[in-house]
């Protein structure tokens, strides 16, 4: 799965997608039998970077000029009092979640995980790998090379 995104954020904090999109994303990804592969291109930011942890372990590759970060999920809730904090609970809700399988893809507490996003936090590709988000970086052509790919034999 190669990915490149801003997750469900935009740089000036603009709304356009929602953390559940990621966590249906992330429970395909445990759920099919063949190991999923994720490469970071360009960008894996948020939920994105999330995802790119969710990869198989020794499958998860950024290429060299990729940029991952590591945020909170935010809120641009407006309305009534009530619905604020509705909005509040879900929004911590969706915080844990996406901290809890970062830390699980990469062997580190939720509570470490959840104060490194408690700001962004920016990684190259080799500071992804010592944070094991991902495995490794691809420099060459052959790294990322599959054999024998077989759609029928992976069912």
């Amino acid at each position: 799965m190669y990915i490149n995104s801003s997750g469900t954020t935009t740089a000036n904090g603009q709304a356009v997608g929602f953390e559940t999109e990621a966590f249906a994303i992330a429970d395909v990804m445990k759920y099919v039998r063949p190991p999923v592969h994720t490469v970071a291109l360009g960008q894996a930011f948020g939920a994105a970077a999330m995802l790119l942890s969710q990869g198989k372990k020794g499958r998860r590759f950024a290429l060299p000029n990729a940029t991952i970060l590591l945020n909170q999920p935010r809120s641009q809730a407006r309305g009534q009092a009530s619905d604020i904090a509705i909005k509040a609970r879900e929004v911590i809700h969706n915080r844990k979640t996406t901290c809890d399988l970062i830390a699980s893809a990469c062997g580190k507490t939720s509570e470490e995980v959840m104060e490194d996003c408690s700001r962004v936090k920016y990684l190259q590709p080799n500071e992804a790998v010592e944070y094991g988000l991902i495995d490794k970086v691809i420099q060459t052509k052959g790294a990322f090379s599959v054999k024998n790919p077989s759609f029928l034999g992976a069912l």
